[in-house]
């Protein structure tokens, strides 16, 4: 009976313990997505200033002519 009683106790830390594991792999992979998110985000804003930049400089040229 008491072995019983151990079995299903250690069964169901076994379980939370895994789900705890589980939500923190789950926010480390999040964490690492945002990261490359961010990184994808700059490098648009640094390719959007330089086609302003292109753009401002041909609308300068067509108003010379």
């Amino acid at each position: 009976m008491v072995l019983q009683t151990l079995d299903i106790q250690f069964f169901t830390l076994a379980v939370i313990l895994g789900t705890l594991l589980a939500i923190v792999y789950s926010l480390r992979v999040l964490i690492l997505l945002e990261k490359r998110v961010a990184s994808m985000e700059m490098n648009i804003q640094k390719l959007t200033g330089k086609v302003l930049k292109e753009e401002i400089s041909i609308q300068k040229a067509i108003k010379r002519r």
